[in-house]
């Protein structure tokens, strides 16, 4: 099934703080892989019970889904990803 695609308000400011090509590379990513795969990949435990990841390099793609979108609420570095 694929899943359309949704950011919120927040992400621009993720991305803001990586550099262009890597954001560039990982918008690119999402858009091909993210809608076809978003239902089988990791749930999260803890705090963020709910939410799923996605694992692009270094950064990681926090997303919930609802219905049939794909709500995209963090992209960050892996050892920023998982803090607040």
């Amino acid at each position: 099934m694929a899943f359309d695609i949704t950011f919120k308000k927040s992400v621009a400011r993720d991305l803001r703080k990586i550099d262009v090509a890597e954001a560039d590379r990982i918008l690119d990513q999402i858009a091909k892989e993210l809608p076809e795969i978003a239902d089988s990949l990791p749930e999260l435990k803890g705090r963020f019970a709910g939410f799923r990841k996605y694992r692009i390099g270094e950064y990681r793609v926090v997303f919930t889904l609802l219905n049939d979108s794909v709500v995209i609420t963090r992209i960050r570095h892996r050892k920023e990803a998982y803090r607040d």
